[in-house]
């Protein structure tokens, strides 16, 4: 008969489980296949942290295919046909109620299982064996290969590649425990079977990808192997659900830095906005919004929606509502959730522990027996690394050497009156894993000189993993002896000195050598005092916690004894018999049978180190095969190794084994491991009954272990469980209609003595139900009593009284958590599930850290990544947790196979498990942190995945699909003020209107007065005839030295020499506009003021690099021609640079308009000064690039700047006799006012620093407040980043030079954002040893419409700070928090109002008054607001209606501008109730579109923000190695989504200095995302999350 085929099914649920199709059955007949089939282990394993075994085939999905399995399969049908009948067999001990069909969950029938455990015999053909598991993955895969989803490989650049070290190109870490592949590969060849590829036939991913080896290939779109065609537009693009045919774009991002050049290749005819016919394309980027249609980029930007766009599963109850009170609303439970319907479990108790008349007081007793009766009967041998005895210890040599070093130990370290040790004393036992003789020997030595033992693993280096947990142990301890051999004593890593290296963490220690040698033979009257066993501490055993804490589980002298005596009855030890022992003998069962129960029953142990194992695997088993052994102590990778080497021995017999005790038979996958070694050396005398799988913990020790069996008996049948129940804590048995199933083998029954039950592992440790899977607690006097050193959290372990389902105690005995999760099954049969410390869980359901590597290791590992070099953990992220899986990737895998394998590992994860990966990395061979057996040490490997230290090569971050409880979008809240509200003065409904204001401006009623400050030239002339000598400006070079100056008069003829030049050389006619491109200087002044005399309009223009003239050139020339400039005015060397021919390459000069030279102009006047007919008439142009790329220019009248000097003046309290310090670019907005305006204007002294010259000297500005005794300085932020970074460490040297900033009474920071509050804290921070008081800094705020609506000034209160509530922020509330609450948002007052300035916050949607507390459009009414747009580039959808506008009701006559930005208005007691503190939070379109709520404040990293068709892309700047560049990728995914709760979609990783900064110090963010789309960027790494 053919095999059944292995279907896909989409449960109710929506999980994908997988059923056996076969032809239909008559009712009630039951289908079996004439031989039953079991799992072979094919290929290689994988075992972490001390070998738990996982592999790729352990999962039996649907139902096991071994004899039990069957056998539990006819059960179920058999149950299925009692439901029929409407009853239900009773066939446990455990009753199951009649209401509660699902609790049937587990049935025993002796007979059938007797009958076909009996009768199948194993397949001998391995050929035939198929691994369901594998099966199970590739039809996942399979699944989603139909949907055609292309993900979007990342982008690296070439130098970013992590470049293998010569040792990594073999197998890593020849010592490792994880896997040995160099010395199995033969083996595992051998034992391959054919057409057993882990890939299915018809991949699901095209695996001939275009491109070479290089970078081109490594960033080259991953693909279904479609066909390709030529791009559409990517407004065509963007119209499809996916991208079915695609052409890969060329990978223009890894050229090399000298090579980029302008590479937008723009169609013949493109119009662009804005430009002329002739400009230069490269200055500015074809966008359909901004974006070339032929980026690769864009391609893979929309292959990542596309993989968005894919339906998912049904949303979690995690999704909530994003109130003003809580995050997180408490998921309800969902109605469809399996719950536990059994009754309460009973206590389940263990056979009664026998007593024996011979049975020693103490284990010492036992020892001292047998090295008097029995010396020469041997106790111990070792192997040497070839696998051949070494030496035997025999029971009298072991007596006589312990005897010695307790002698040694009490009596020769130290002095009679201070002795080094005395009992009760803990010491350190430091020995290899290949020195077993001086581990017995020191362990007795210390229980004989009544020391507490604590042994360890041995250090290698300071940086080993966990060793500074260990040296918590030793500290919580107390140890401060360390016992050791030679030999390890000379491999210890040492100080240049000799001294041994002091250990991070470690306490210091003294250390002694144990070996014969050096021992003293104690006199003859000496002997050990040797006590009955008591309550007092034996040894302490370490054991790790699940975040790397290593604590000592202490064991008592009577535990120790019980639990060797429950042993030897439970496993039936007789003296004399031979174990082999694969495990550490330093801890758990290697320790327990191997050194303690042994030497109770004067067991002669053969001990089998792993690096034997690593050199033979077949090693254990010849050892059982040569001294006939009785008892085997291994793994599961123990079972596999010989498996995999079998072929090589054949002539090996197993038939003397009674007992083959697997140590991890707990792990849920280690039955398929036993049945594979079974099938295989069945025909070697292996009985199947001889396999004892038990449980066991450092805190209660043994648990449970299987009993041998009777030959002949029937075998236990298996717990066919529902992956689905159990991910909900639930046991479901796997019915036809749910084949995603986990087979588990029992581990026995409870330990004699010990008293066992089940509780809950979560809250108060309440009893479970009868098919509810809970932790196993454990009452036995053989069991740990406590944490050494830890009180309180011995209580929680080792003190539990379980209570029943009311709440109340089930008695007075305490119990002991084992960490295990499980149930107990009929007959009182134990099974086992998972540990605690495995246990992920991920929106409230339970997943199994095992079980994800079984999946992800089925994909395909062998060409990618190590078997055994996997950890899965997860991270707390936005209150869940959220898995990560780390591997060790090959040094030969490709990035495309890299890449294919961890798209694969997702997609296969999501379709078994139904859970979300958030983050899958692969790092380099041999660079994840082991464990002392070289296991992957997963808590060392977490905290370096935290701290960003993993240093990946390649990651997958996966936030979309696992991060399902985002708060839902901003919603529209009540505005609880509206038309309908009633209006009673300053209050709406109750509410008081979100308004405030400064002081009035007052009237001038001096005509003189009224004329001379009307227009600027008046003023200008006014003062040069009343005070010409008068100095207004004064320039400074980097040395501090003014290198010119300006008077009154001064100025005055300078304007007019220019102003004739003007109008004899320009030809120009009065309201023409006039292009100024000068550095910072006095010709900059002075040729706006010529303008002015001339009747034209000035507009200043920042001048082009020199040195970067591509770059810089084509934004002058896009001002020039927007503001339809007729003439430039210039210095000589400009007017050579714009004529040059390097200015030639980057746009036309032939159309410059009239350029001016005014460095050399003949001494004329004008035949007139122009005065302006009306005040209302166009003063100059205020041409701006804002962060998001926009040109806008806005008119500013004369009244305007008149009004604004006359309220900067009042504020400031500017006379004529005082002086300010500048150093701000005079280019735009209150930078250029405070340049070359107020001065003229207030009469006062303006000491002018070019921001440009701090470049070369840092101290300037700093100096020169000190040297000038500044008490008004204004700078931007650039300049205060600059000092604080470059000045910070210096501030000692600058004292002693005699810089002294107390006399600065106010330092304004100009700028058109939110204030940068930890930069401004930081500057007076630092510079508060130099005098500064950090009252003087604050911030000026205005935007385009109104150049300055706050500046702080000299009087009023401090700058405030306030902690708004960021949940509240979302909907546009504002509710004050305290300091350091969480979720709260530091800000900082923007400045106090000008005088004439009044500020209403409203609601830019319905355009009416907000009440107090909401976040809202900042409006502006002032005399001194610009006029309106003279021209807007990149954001048409501005209308003029910015600059008059009226409320929607309330005061509708008042005209006010729409600043754009957010803010909110603060009230406080110390102002007026027209006054308010004023606070800016962000741009509207920025807050709303960009962060859905607040501005990003990612402080800590140089990075920028913008989004493109809906995804947040996030560009940092990188300061570290290009190695270090994919750790900055979840560390940005983490912020963003903890911070600001969103998604980020893209993370670009660049040099430091690529993200443009205008001359103000904000990020050009426009021009940044421009530039990534268009692949000009040539990013270090890009990343797009999934």
């Amino acid at each position: 008969m053919q095999p059944p085929l292995l279907l896909p099914r989409r449960g109710a649920d929506g999980t994908h489980t997988f059923y056996r199709k076969r032809p239909p059955q008559p009712a009630f007949s039951f289908h079996l296949p004439p031989r039953s089939r079991t799992v072979h282990l094919q290929r290689e394993f994988s075992c972490g942290n001390g070998g738990n075994i996982l592999q790729s085939c352990s999962k039996c999905i649907t139902f096991s295919m071994t004899c039990s399995c069957i056998s539990a399969f006819i059960v179920v049908r058999i149950i299925d046909f009692h439901r029929m009948m409407n009853f239900h067999p009773i066939v446990s001990p455990i009753h199951v109620p009649s209401t509660s069909p699902h609790s049937l969950y587990l049935c025993c029938l002796p007979c059938i299982v007797n009958h076909f455990s009996t009768s199948c015999e194993p397949p001998r053909n391995t050929s035939s064996l198929t691994d369901i598991h594998t099966e199970a993955v590739q039809a996942a895969l399979a699944k989603h290969k139909e949907q055609k989803m292309a993900l979007p490989m990342p982008t690296k650049r070439r130098s970013a590649y992590v470049q293998s070290p010569v040792d990594n190109c073999t197998p890593p870490d020849t010592s490792s425990a994880s896997e040995d592949e160099s010395s199995l590969h033969h083996q595992a060849s051998m034992s391959e079977v054919p057409g057993q590829s882990l890939q299915s036939p018809d991949s699901w991913i095209n695996r001939s990808l275009q491109g070479s080896s290089t970078s081109s290939s490594a960033s080259s779109t991953l693909s279904h192997g479609e066909g390709k065609a030529q791009p559409s537009a990517l407004a065509d693009v963007l119209a499809h659900a996916r991208i079915e045919n695609s052409i890969i774009p060329p990978d223009v991002t890894s050229s090399a830095a000298q090579e980029r050049a302008p590479r937008v290749d723009l169609p013949p005819n493109a119009p662009v906005r804005g430009m002329s016919r002739g400009q230069s394309r490269s200055s500015m980027m074809d966008t359909a919004d901004g974006v070339p249609v032929s980026s690769r980029v864009s391609t893979k930007i929309q292959q990542l929606l596309n993989t968005l766009k894919r339906p998912k599963r049904p949303p979690l109850r995690e999704f909530f509502m994003d109130d003003s009170e809580e995050i997180v609303e408490v998921p309800q439970p969902d109605p469809n959730t399996p719950k536990p319907e059994g009754r309460q479990i009973i206590p389940v108790k263990g056979e009664p522990l026998g007593v024996v008349s011979n049975w020693p007081p103490a284990l010492q007793a036992a020892l001292a027996r047998w090295g008097a009766t029995q010396a020469k009967s041997p106790a111990l041998t070792t192997l040497d690394i070839t696998g051949k005895p070494l030496y035997t210890l025999t029971y009298g040599k072991l007596w006589t050497r312990s005897v010695k070093l307790a002698y040694t130990l009490l009596n020769k370290l130290g002095t009679k009156a201070e002795p080094v040790l005395k009992p009760g004393d803990r010491v350190a036992l430091v020995y290899p894993n290949s020195d077993p003789g001086m581990f017995w020997v020191a362990f007795y030595g210390c229980l004989l000189a009544e020391v507490i033992p604590v042994p360890i693993e041995v250090p290698l280096s300071r940086k080993d993993a966990g060793s500074q947990q260990i040296g918590f142990l030793l500290g919580s301890c107390g140890v401060g002896l360390a016992l050791t051999s030679e030999v390890c004593l000379k491999g210890l890593p040492k100080t240049p000195n000799g001294e041994i290296l002091q250990f991070k963490g470690w306490p210091r220690l003294k250390w002694v050598v144990t070996d014969s040698k050096y021992l003293t033979k104690p006199s003859k009257d000496w002997q050990p005092h040797i006590p009955t066993a008591n309550n007092d501490i034996a040894y302490i055993e370490y054991k790790a916690s699940k975040e790397g804490t290593v604590m000592g589980v202490a064991v008592s002298k009577v535990a120790m004894l019980t639990h060797c005596q429950a042993l030897t009855q439970a496993c039936n030890y007789s003296e004399g018999e031979t174990l082999v022992n694969v495990l550490d003998f330093k801890k758990d069962m290697g320790l327990w049978h191997g050194v303690l129960t042994s030497v109770m029953n004067r067991i002669h142990t053969v001990s089998v180190p792993y690096a034997v194992m690593k050199a033979c695997p077949m090693s254990w088993v010849q050892r059982v095969h040569l001294h006939k052994a009785r008892v085997a102590l291994v793994k599961c990778r123990d079972l596999h190794w010989a498996m995999m080497a079998h072929r090589e021995q054949r002539d090996v017999s197993l038939a003397s084994l009674r007992m083959l005790i697997v140590a991890d038979g707990a792990n849920p996958w280690s039955v398929s491991s036993c049945d594979a070694f079974l099938n295989v050396f069945q025909i070697h005398g292996l009985k199947p009954e001889v396999i004892c799988p038990c449980a066991t913990s450092p805190e209660a020790m043994t648990v449970a272990i299987r009993r041998p069996g009777v030959p002949g008996a029937p075998l236990p049948a298996r717990a066919i469980l529902s992956m689905a129940g159990l991910s909900h804590g639930v046991i479901r048995v796997n019915t036809e209609d749910k084949n995603s199933a986990l087979t588990v083998q029992d581990v026995g029954h409870v330990m004699p003595g010990a008293l066992m039950c089940i509780v809950k592992p979560d809250g108060p440790p309440q009893l479970c139900k009868t098919d509810e899977i809970g932790e196993i607690v454990v009452n036995s006097r053989a069991g740990g009593t406590m944490y050494y050193g830890l009180p309180g959290v011995t209580k929680n372990t080792f003190e539990v009284i379980p209570v029943n389902s009311s709440g109340a105690p089930i008695g007075e005995i305490p119990f002991v958590r084992s960490g295990l999760l499980g149930f107990v099954g009929p007959g009182s049969l134990v099974f086992v599930v998972g540990k605690i410390e495995g246990l992920l869980m991920v929106s409230g359901r339970r997943h199994n850290a095992d079980d994800l590597v079984a999946t992800a290791l089925a994909v395909e590992p062998v060409k990618t990544v190590y078997r055994g070099r996997i950890a899965v953990f997860s991270v707390t992220v936005f209150y869940d947790e959220r898995i990560v899986i780390v591997a060790e990737q090959r040094p030969e895998a490709s990035e495309e196979d890299s890449f294919q394998w961890m798209s694969r590992v997702l997609q296969a994860i999501d379709s078994i498990h139904q859970v979300g990966l958030y983050c899958l990395a692969l790092v380099p061979a041999n660079t994840l942190p082991k464990t002392p057996l070289g296991g992957i040490h997963v808590s060392e490997t977490k905290q370096h995945f935290l701290e960003g230290n993993l240093h990946p090569c390649n990651i997958l971050m996966c936030p979309h699909t696992c991060v399902t409880n985002l708060p839902k979008p901003r919603q529209k809240q009540p505005v609880g003020v509206g038309p309908a509200s009633i209006m009673v003065g300053n209050l709406v409904a109750g509410k008081r209107i979100a308004q405030a204001a400064g002081r009035d401006l007052g009237l001038i009623e001096d005509q003189d007065l009224v004329r001379k400050h009307q227009f600027l030239t008046e003023a200008l002339q006014w003062r040069a005839q009343t005070d010409p000598d008068h100095t207004l400006f004064v320039l400074l070079n980097a040395k501090g030295t003014a290198v010119c100056a300006a008077t009154c008069v001064q100025l005055h003829k300078r304007a007019e020499k220019i102003a004739a030049a003007l109008s004899e050389r320009g030809s120009l006619n009065t309201g023409d506009n006039v292009v100024l491109l000068y550095p910072p200087g006095i010709d900059l002044i002075a040729s706006f003021y010529g303008c002015l005399y001339a009747g034209c309009v000035p507009v200043t223009v920042r001048p082009p690099h020199p040195q970067n003239l591509t770059a810089t050139l084509p934004t002058v020339r896009m001002i020039i021609d927007v503001s339809k400039a007729a003439c430039i005015l210039t210095t000589q060397n400009l007017m050579k640079i714009l004529r040059s021919k390097e200015a030639a390459a980057a746009v036309n000069i032939k159309t410059w308009p009239t350029i001016i030279d005014t460095d050399d102009l003949p001494r004329k006047r004008p035949p007139q000064i122009y005065k302006p007919p009306t005040a209302e008439m166009l003063a100059y142009l205020d041409f701006s690039v804002s962060t998001t790329g926009m040109l806008t220019g806005v008119k500013i009248s004369h009244a305007a700047v008149s009004a604004l000097c006359r309220s900067i003046k009042l504020q400031c309290e500017l006379y004529s006799s005082r002086q300010i310090a500048i150093c701000l670019d005079p280019y735009c907005g209150l930078g250029f006012v405070l340049w070359c305006l107020c001065s003229v204007y207030s009469g006062h002294q303006s000491i002018l620093i070019p921001p440009m010259e701090l470049e070369t000297s840092l101290p300037l500005w700093l100096s020169t407040l000190s040297q000038y005794r500044i008490r008004d300085t204004f700078c931007s932020y650039s300049v205060m980043e600059l000092c604080t970074k470059g000045l910070g460490t210096q501030t000692e040297a600058l004292k002693l030079r005699g810089v002294n900033l107390s006399c600065v009474r106010s330092c304004v920071v100009v700028a058109e954002e939110r204030p940068r509050l930890a930069l401004t804290q930081s500057f007076s921070k630092l510079f508060k040893d130099l005098g500064l008081s950090p009252r003087a800094v604050s911030t000026a705020f205005g935007s385009r419409v109104n150049l300055a609506i706050c500046l702080q000034g000299t009087t009023g209160p401090d700058p405030s700070i306030v902690y708004v509530d960021m949940k509240s922020l979302r909907h546009d509330r504002v509710r004050l928090v305290e300091r350091g609450a969480p979720q709260s948002l530091p800000l900082m007052e923007s400045g106090t109002i000008l005088p004439g300035v009044r500020v209403i916050i409203v609601n830019p949607e319905t355009r009416g008054p907000l009440g107090d507390s909401h976040l809202g459009e900042v409006w502006v009414n002032s005399p001194h607001s610009a006029s309106g747009y003279y021209t807007i580039y990149g954001e048409e959808s501005l209308q003029a209606d910015h600059f008059n506008t009226r409320l929607s009701f309330g005061d509708p006559q008042t005209l006010w501008a729409r600043t754009g930005y957010l803010g909110f208005v603060r009230r406080t007691e110390l102002l007026d109730a027209s006054g308010g503190q004023f606070h800016a939070v962000g741009r509207v379109k920025k807050y709303k579109v960009v962060t859905k709520g607040h501005c990003l404040n990612l402080s800590w990293m140089n990075l920028a923000v913008f989004t493109w068709t809906n995804l947040l892309v996030v560009v940092s700047e990188l300061c570290g190695s290009e190695q270090d560049a994919l750790d900055l990728v979840p560390l940005v995914t983490n912020v963003v989504l903890e911070e600001h709760h969103l998604v980020v979609g893209v993370v670009v990783i660049v040099d430091p200095g690529v993200i443009p900064i205008n001359s103000r110090g904000e990020k050009q963010r426009m021009h940044l995302r421009d530039s990534f789309l268009a692949d000009q960027l040539d990013p270090i790494y890009v990343a797009y999350n999934m």
